[in-house]
């Protein structure tokens, strides 16, 4: 229905007062990470975005990261203090958001109490004055789609979250907008709901002909239904890319920490480069790179160096060996049915070992205990390599 595009966006909120703060005398100085200007606080900083038509656009990050005021700003509900934003074409910096041709799916369903589903629901059209058979088609349409058709004459305090958050985005929908923002919309509901609106949610793409933009602190949220992802931090924008992309190639630090679950373990490690060959040394344990990192970091000319390495829970590797292998110390052990999550001290380091319940000598892995030491190794092709600036050395 319409493609986006958002060059250079900006977001200041002005300091409400004096241009800062004075800080009493013995008060702890408080810390922003977000930057602070003379001009006030700035929420989004420099956002470039280029979103095709019909494409699911997933924003995620941690709270404050600008993931909301950035939809909001899209959507009009926020002024945009510097860059452009283009709808199918058209510049919309200073156009009212009931002429952008946009609907909007809140985190609070923001439904109307006093009203059916079907009056909720066919409430967008009324106030655009469409006649009545219109309304009737749509709303049913919409209800069909989302299965709701059976709730048109219930009140909301009759539905649970789940089916009011089905209204909400029929009622969304029922607009035929050319884009639909959703801001948080599953966050209220637990976590069985979840998994079923996020399958409701793919089935629903399949069937509009929309542009989506879909903001989530939930990094599973974005991994199964974004075409891309854009994940934030402090304003700025960390990476843009496919799900596979930013898990296999996270471009630095915080996107390798963020994206994946448990979080990938980290090490203070070096790189070395010997005969033209890369290997990366942590904790007694030296491993060389697969031929891909190795074309990766010959490329870029990459010398030896200190690194932080990152390793997956799922690509660490229990090893029968003492010797090239990492020694961790088992605190915490979670048997998960299929697998074993070992959480551990290693090297003051604590990281996360899955492992299957099973092992290949069809032996249980579920017998080590607290105090337990586990001999760890992993391959050279699922390494992650940071230099000190946090940035990933490969690209």
């Amino acid at each position: 229905m319409a493609a986006l595009s958002l060059k250079n966006i900006q977001k200041i909120y002005p300091h409400s007062g004096q241009s800062k703060p004075r800080k009493k005398k013995g008060e702890p100085e408080k810390k922003s990470n977000l930057q602070v200007t003379a001009q006030g606080v700035i929420a989004v900083q420099a956002f470039n975005l280029d979103i095709a038509d019909k494409e699911f656009i997933v924003l995620v990050g941690p709270s404050g990261c600008g993931k909301s005021t950035t939809l909001r700003m899209v959507a009009g509900l926020e002024e945009i203090s510097g860059g452009e934003l283009y709808i199918d074409g058209k510049l919309m910096n200073d156009v009212e958001p009931k002429n952008r041709d946009i609907a909007m799916v809140f985190q609070s369903y923001a439904l109307y109490p006093h009203m059916t589903v079907y009056e909720n629901m066919a409430f967008p059209l009324k106030l655009r004055k469409a006649p009545k058979d219109e309304i009737d088609r749509r709303v049913k349409e919409a209800a069909a789609i989302l299965d709701i058709t059976q709730y048109l004459d219930r009140k909301p305090k009759a539905l649970s979250g789940g089916q009011r958050q089905r209204v909400a985005i029929g009622r969304a929908i029922v607009r035929e907008p050319k884009v639909l923002l959703m801001d948080e919309p599953l966050s209220n509901l637990d976590a069985k709901l979840r998994n079923q609106m996020r399958a409701e949610i793919i089935k629903l793409r399949q069937k509009i002909n929309t542009t989506f933009m879909y903001v989530t602190h939930d990094q599973t949220e974005a991994m199964t239904l974004g075409d891309r992802i854009v994940i934030m931090k402090d304003g700025w924008i960390q990476q843009i890319g496919t799900p596979q992309e930013v898990f296999d190639h996270p471009a630095n630090l915080f996107v390798a920490g963020f994206i994946g679950m448990p979080q990938m373990n980290f090490f203070d490690a070096r790189l070395l480069c010997e005969g033209g060959k890369y290997s990366v040394s942590a904790g007694g344990c030296t491993v060389e790179l697969s031929p891909e990192k190795q074309a990766n970091l010959a490329a870029k000319k990459v010398p030896a160096q200190d690194i932080t390495l990152g390793v997956r829970p799922s690509h660490m590797v229990l090893s029968g060996q003492h010797g090239n292998t990492l020694t961790a110390v088992v605190e915490v052990s979670e048997l998960m049915g299929s697998e074993v999550h070992f959480h551990a001290n290693a090297g003051g380091k604590d990281v996360v070992v899955i492992v299957p319940t099973m092992n290949a000598d069809g032996g249980r892995v579920d017998s080590f205990r607290s105090g337990d030491k586990l001999n760890l190794t992993f391959s050279g092709s699922v390494c992650h390599i940071f230099g000190q600036d946090g940035k990933n050395l490969e690209f």
